[in-house]
């Protein structure tokens, strides 16, 4: 009886590892980004990151998405007023978060601007 309840107990174990497999597989996920600037980087930042976190938000509501997961993501900056940002611009560190990655340099009008970036999966 023992025996068959160590069989029983590790054909389940196998079983839900085959399950935590197989759902990666399935999943789609979506990279979402949000820029805002700010006269100081706490500003830029909250507002960046409340960008991406309203976008989310829009599309699960758009879509009648129930849970996702948010991950960080780095995305491209996007500046408003340049076509690109050059290396001397950016301010360092960047702010890495369990659900966003920013990245903040200085503007042509604002000292900063911010890119906020996520991956949402379900």
């Amino acid at each position: 009886m023992r025996s068959y309840m160590r069989v029983l107990g590790l054909a389940l174990i196998a079983a839900g590892l085959c399950m935590v497999r197989v759902a990666p597989a399935n999943a789609v996920c979506l990279g979402f980004s949000g820029t805002a600037d700010g006269f100081d980087k706490v500003t830029a930042v909250t507002r960046a990151q409340a960008a991406v976190a309203q976008a989310i938000t829009d599309y699960k509501k758009q879509k009648r998405i129930r849970s996702v997961s948010v991950t960080g993501m780095r995305a491209s900056p996007q500046p408003y007023w340049r076509s690109t940002v050059a290396d001397n611009l950016y301010h360092k560190p960047d702010i890495v978060k369990s659900d966003s990655y920013t990245i903040c340099w200085a503007g042509v009008v604002s000292p900063y601007v911010c890119t906020s970036g996520a991956k949402a999966c379900w």
